[in-house]
């Protein structure tokens, strides 16, 4: 049997792949730490598990439209007009099983055979891989750690091509935790205005920011012409610890999100019904929650971030939000453990899983084949465990 090119082409999630490994190896009597991993070991709160049960023993409605619940869709648009400014209506907003098929969507609405895409780099894996499944071609741009790994005026210029569709902009971003500001953004806005190009701008992190310096902006908060540009993307996963409901969503201009609500219609024809109406608790339960979570995640940050600052060989930077420390490891390259020379952060990262059961992931995914990424999501327990197995191998090798 000949699978498609589409099917044989298309790379699997490094993240899932961590995952799936650690459980393997953990399986087969190895006490692996997984440093690889976005999910925070944070319960979801009780209020949330208690809406989708008392919504299953009341009933479920079998089927919602393919854009998802009303009342849940509404409290959307009031979230975002009291935390960005902006107003929105319920026919701009599609209910996503994850923020994951939000982008999905997004991609595959206004991504064309042949489309380009600027992305950055270090970039999430997935809008890669989204953008060529759906026939198109990410044009990366390699972010510098002198400008915070943000894209410049002068970088978007040289990407610019007559092809050029959209630009996928991730704020907080995964791996660096880079944050634009409202000037940074602005240049991206006028940038796309002038050239007619979509925005795609993933906000998954919006809340997990370390630093009462600094604020979320949303890009599609800055103006009219660039908001009618934006496809926001969204997601209850990790804010409000909920990664396994999977539910997400997007907000665009009503032409846009029709469109993805008919792609939608015939690839899972709506989301998770039980975790809409979870979702809908999330958004009514107040903040208490959240800023309990960020607080013991910014704890974890610090620690991480103070531990890998300690050990040689290692260069990061602190990052301002998401889940993640992007960690250079090229000062460990030329040497060798165990007849394995290291050469990159993928040699780096394999040696640690299988020499030291830490699991990470390996900066080529992200576009950075000098990096790998380590997530301070999971326990303190676990991120002190996985720091010491890290500091062990530097200290036993080099």
């Amino acid at each position: 049997m000949i699978l498609s090119e589409r099917a044989t082409q298309v790379k699997t999630s490094a993240e899932l792949k961590a995952s799936a490994e650690t459980e393997k190896m953990n399986i087969n009597g190895y006490d692996v730490v997984n440093l690889g991993t976005g999910e925070v070991d944070f319960e979801t709160p009780s209020y949330i598990k208690e809406a989708a049960i008392r919504a299953i023993e009341e009933g479920l409605p079998r089927y919602t439209s393919a854009e998802g619940n009303v009342e849940l869709r509404k409290a959307i648009c009031e979230k975002t007009f009291s935390e960005r400014g902006f107003e929105c209506t319920p026919e701009n907003v599609v209910i996503t099983n994850g923020g994951k098929q939000a982008v999905f969507n997004a991609v595959f609405s206004i991504v064309g055979q042949g489309d380009e895409v600027i992305i950055s780099a270090p970039y999430w894996q997935s809008y890669v891989e989204l953008v060529r499944l759906a026939g198109g071609t990410p044009v990366i741009i390699h972010t510098k750690q002198e400008h915070g790994y943000k894209m410049t005026a002068h970088e978007l210029e040289n990407a610019l091509t007559e092809k050029t569709r959209a630009i996928i902009v991730n704020s907080p971003n995964n791996p660096t935790g880079a944050l634009y500001t409202p000037e940074e953004l602005n240049v991206i806005a006028d940038f796309a205005e002038k050239n007619d190009l979509f925005v795609i701008s993933d906000e998954v992190y919006d809340k997990m920011i370390y630093s009462g310096k600094v604020r979320f902006t949303s890009i599609a908060s800055l103006g009219k012409e660039i908001r009618e540009r934006t496809i926001l993307i969204n997601s209850f996963s990790k804010t409000y610890s909920m990664t396994p409901w999977r539910i997400g969503y997007s907000i665009s201009d009503r032409q846009t999100a029709k469109a993805m609500a008919n792609i939608q219609s015939h690839s899972c024809t709506n989301a998770n019904v039980a975790s809409q109406y979870a979702a809908l608790a999330a958004l009514r339960g107040g903040d208490g929650f959240i800023t309990q979570l960020l607080n013991e995640l910014k704890r974890r940050r610090d620690y991480m971030s103070q531990r890998i600052s300690d050990l040689p060989y290692l260069r990061s930077a602190r990052p301002l939000g998401g889940l993640y420390i992007f960690v250079n490891v090229a000062g460990l390259f030329g040497a060798s453990v165990n007849n394995k020379a290291i050469n990159s952060g993928r040699d780096v990262s394999d040696i640690l899983l299988n020499k030291y059961n830490v699991a990470t992931v390996a900066g080529d995914v992200f576009g950075e084949p000098d990096f790998i990424r380590l997530s301070f999501a999971p326990s303190m327990e676990s991120v002190i465990l996985g720091l010491n197995r890290i500091e062990k191998f530097i200290k036993q090798n080099f």
